[in-house]
């Protein structure tokens, strides 16, 4: 046989490897995408969620049912075992938006597992009922065997695919489309329905604050910088309450030990008190910065996540790369073409009822059905031949021919149903049906209305509760070497040259500080070379080293003076200069580069201090003075390529510091930016004042407290702020604050002590129910009472100037009272810097509030005479004295005493 076989006809029969492998491979590669891993751009669903969710539908009577009845019944739909149909329901369940749950479904905060399938219940949430499901406008298919139909996609009237968000790998491809807010998808979708762009940004679960600068609508390319909320409770303590997006609070806890085990940051314990809500409780260990801490755990810990996003979805049975926006602007679009199918489906069952109700009305009212031809019809072909006769009159008002299903339908009526027929009520049934018609053709016509109304109905409806929860802002970036705690010693062996952490100790060795593992180190050499390398173990940076330190990017406050010798010349020179940045492992010649160039002085100097050195020269024959002094605050601070300044041509014998100078340098000017709430030295934000030596910040907190803090960059600020500035010891602020257990607004003016930096102290009254209401650095601040005046409670509006209400006392002072009428609103108005020249309060103002009480009828007030303040008081039976701690009033009836700033009702001062 194989001899007869033709070679040309066996090699054409024959094929190649490479050719079965690329059509396999195609074909697994387009099943993984299209049913296992990719969402649909209509529903947002993958296959297995699509059928898991068909099938509670097909099983929903109202009742929970158990969560591996449901696997089983979904197994009819989907081939591919209870364990992925199982993770898949219990992911669904958790983002609490599809199904009502019952039992232990888990919890994707802190990684539990959900329980077993036999266990945990479930059903439809009201919410999937309303928007998922229609079987009218549903397109079906059969199932994999053929028993069953399933559809091939649901018809979701809502973008809940960025609402649930999505995570698929593929082959060749993957998926990674964020969750978004439920409220702000719905106003998103209305604005799209007006033609105007959305704009959607992330919002997560698990809360935490996003950096989305760089979403990219979500699109290859972007990123989204997630950070868990970290509240500094005291200077020893932090507490973690919200976790990044896509980790746990196990695995959280995890990198913190890591990078605590690592060196990266120190800390005594953490403790895990999750709950209902997250609270993972960081102990510092004893001298450790809690500011540095928070941003050190930002570095190297997972309370900072960056995340990816790559929205791919299907559409039109192929896999495309949208922005989250148009795809909003599909759904939206797609949800208002699935509501124009249901209002057409209605439109038509609408007219088929009037069709009917007409078709009976008339085969009742004109007795067809008692005619003789109709009554002696021996088949129904002869029915529908005599119907269709009897019906030829009326054949112009029915929207449609009538057919003979109508007819069969009529036949089949008992005639117990056609005696009892009421025509009146049957005419008032068509006129509803014609009402609905008539908004029915109104919703068509009004489609896009139509539209908006239907998602303003789900906010109402399913809004509530559904506010966003992860805060957006904007990050600085933390700079790891900044926030890297030291662990590590670096040790100099100047002689031969090497620098390190694992340097073999000997007599040339020596310690130079502590640094961090990651940081970078800066060497001066005696031959006037610098360079700049990373930490490591061991490594040869030259001979003859003269300066090692740990080097600091962009810093210009660090000055390096020197001296040096030119090789070529003999001509020594001086130079000040900064190093802000170079390239790693790069020497650099800071010498006019001849061969011999020595270093004859260095020294540096953290804030550009400039002393003062004695130079001593060799004895030469023309020379008379052989020594003088330099100061090197009169040089001035140029870049490190610079020759210098030339300071004798003749051969020095010695260069000694004489005196250490002071700094040459301005103070350092602070700015504060508002978006990073974080203080910076780049002109960003709102500028706060040159800072130098012992100068501090306040900021005022929202509570009634107030902190001092140093200008320190690293430095963190509590969200509840009201003023940040820098503090001036004798600048007065303006108060007005409510007292909760006198239940009168106060005022008060005074300067802010001078206490410990870092420590919270309350400058208004602690007792429940006190807040801060305005508070004011101006010279003369101006507010607005809407008060109530009298029995009849007449409504007055005054303006009141806080400087002529009460002179400046202690910060512990509680204050007079800002009006004896009741008070409404209080509004700051104007606030004049200018101590001399402002204008009065409103006539009839200051007077009508500042009220005396009468002895004899103390629950009438009167007002102040025109009189000295002493004079006022003798009248109502008061005397003023004046002691140098405080000033008190002695009631001469009684002989009791009064703080004036507890009597409500002076305002003497």
């Amino acid at each position: 046989m194989s001899e007869n076989l033709d070679p040309n006809e066996t090699m054409h029969n024959v094929i190649p490897l490479d050719g079965l492998y690329e059509n396999w491979f195609l074909d697994y590669a387009s099943y993984v995408i299209l049913d296992r891993a990719v969402p649909h751009i209509n529903d947002g669903l993958k296959p297995v969620q699509r059928r898991i969710l068909h099938s509670l539908k097909e099983m929903d009577d109202g009742r929970f049912n158990k969560a591996a009845n449901v696997i089983g019944n979904t197994m009819k739909y989907h081939p591919h075992g209870d364990a992925s149909i199982g993770d898949a329901m219990v992911q669904i369940g958790q983002k609490d938006l599809l199904i009502d749950r019952q039992g232990n479904w888990g919890d994707p905060v802190t990684g539990d597992a959900a329980a077993a399938p036999r266990y945990i219940e479930a059903r439809l949430s009201k919410f999937a009922l309303d928007v998922v499901f229609n079987p009218d406008t549903t397109i079906w298919q059969a199932s994999y065997d053929g028993r069953n139909r399933e559809p091939i996609t649901l018809p979701v009237k809502f973008p809940l695919l960025l609402a649930q968000g999505a995570d698929g790998i593929a082959v060749g491809l993957a998926t990674k489309i964020l969750p978004h807010n439920f409220i702000e998808l719905i106003d998103a979708s209305i604005e799209a329905l007006r033609g105007n762009r959305p704009n959607l940004l992330p919002d997560f679960l698990t809360g935490g604050m996003a950096d989305a600068t760089n979403y990219n609508e979500g699109q290859r390319g972007g990123k989204v910088r997630v950070r868990a909320k970290i509240i500094e409770r005291d200077k020893k303590t932090l507490a973690i309450t919200e976790i990044p997006y896509n980790t746990t609070t196990g695995s959280l806890i995890d990198s913190v030990i890591s990078a605590n085990d690592k060196g990266k940051i120190k800390i005594k314990k953490i403790e895990d008190n999750t709950a209902a809500s997250v609270e993972i409780v960081i102990h510092l260990a004893p001298g450790i910065s809690p500011d540095v801490t928070i941003d050190a755990l930002y570095a190297f810990t997972d309370c900072e996540v960056s995340i990816s996003p790559n929205t791919c979805i299907i559409l039109d049975d192929k896999p495309h790369f949208m922005s989250v926006n148009d795809i909003l602007i599909h759904s939206a679009n797609h949800t208002k073409g699935l509501l124009k199918m249901e209002l057409d489906i209605r439109l038509l069952e609408l007219k088929e009822k009037i069709f009917f109700s007409s078709l009976l009305k008339i085969f009742i009212q004109e007795g067809m059905y008692k005619h003789p031809d109709y009554e002696s019809s021996g088949n129904f072909d002869a029915v529908v031949e005599v119907l269709n006769r009897l019906f030829e009159p009326f054949f112009p008002q029915f929207y449609r021919t009538i057919m003979p299903e109508d007819y069969k339908k009529l036949i089949d009526k008992p005639m117990s149903s056609i005696t009892r027929f009421d025509v009146k009520k049957a005419d008032e049934q068509m006129k509803a049906l014609e009402a609905e018609i008539k908004e029915v053709n109104h919703n068509l016509k009004h489609l896009t209305d139509y539209a908006i109304s239907w998602y303003t109905r789900l906010k109402e409806k399913y809004g509530k509760g559904r506010e966003r929860k992860t805060e957006l802002r904007t990050f600085d970036k933390v700079e790891a070497t900044q926030v890297a705690l030291a662990n590590v010693k670096l040790y100099v062996n100047r002689r031969d040259g090497f620098i390190g952490s694992g340097i073999k100790r000997d007599e040339n060795v020596e310690y130079v500080c502590d640094c961090s593992d990651i940081d970078e180190i800066i060497v001066f050499r005696e031959d006037g070379k610098c360079m700049i390398t990373k930490m490591q173990d061991k490594v040869f940076v030259g001979k003859d080293i003269l300066h090692v330190a740990v080097f600091k990017k962009n810093d210009e406050r660090t000055v390096y003076n020197m001296m040096y010798k030119d090789g070529e010349s003999g001509t020594t020179y001086i130079k000040r200069f900064s190093v802000v940045g170079v390239t790693r492992d790069k020497e650099y010649d800071l010498t006019k580069g001849t061969k011999g160039t020595r270093v004859s002085y260095f020294s540096a100097n953290p804030n550009g201090e400039a002393e003062v050195v004695n130079i001593q020269l060799k004895p030469h024959s023309k020379l008379k003075k052989l020594q003088f002094d330099e100061n090197f605050a009169d040089i001035a601070i140029k870049g490190r390529g610079s020759m210098g300044n030339q300071v004798t041509k003749y051969p020095v014998k010695k260069i000694v510091l004489k005196s250490k100078g002071v700094s040459t340098l301005a103070g350092r000017k602070i700015w504060y930016d508002d978006v990073l709430k974080r203080l910076n030295a780049d002109s960003r934000g709102r500028y706060l004042g040159e800072f130098d030596g012992e100068d501090k910040i306040i900021t005022i907190l929202s509570n009634g407290t107030y902190e001092l803090t140093s200008f320190d960059l690293s430095n963190h600020f509590d969200d509840r702020m009201q003023i940040i500035e820098k503090y001036d010891p004798e600048k007065v602020y303006s108060v007005i604050h409510y007292d909760g257990k006198s239940k009168n607004y106060l005022v008060k003016r005074f300067v802010f002590e001078n206490i410990v930096i870092g420590k919270q102290v309350s400058f208004i009254s602690e007792e429940p129910g006190s807040k801060l209401m305005i508070i004011s650095g101006a010279a003369q601040p101006v507010v607005k009472v809407e008060q109530l005046k009298g029995k009849a409670e007449t409504q007055e509006l005054v303006e009141l100037n806080l400087t002529d209400l009460i002179d400046v006392k202690g910060m512990k002072a509680m204050g007079n009272r800002l009006s004896a009428h009741t008070v409404k609103t209080i509004e700051l108005i104007a606030e004049h810097d200018d101590a001399e020249d402002v204008p009065d309060p409103a006539p009839d103002s200051v007077a009508d509030t500042q009220l005396i009480a009468d002895v004899t009828e103390p629950n009438e007030p009167k007002p102040i005479p025109d009189a000295t303040p002493e004079k006022a008081a003798k009248d109502v039976g008061f005397e003023i004295t004046n002691d140098p701690n405080e000033i008190e009033i002695k009631n001469k009836r009684s002989d009791s005493k009064t703080d004036i700033d507890d009597s409500p009702q002076l305002g003497l001062f």
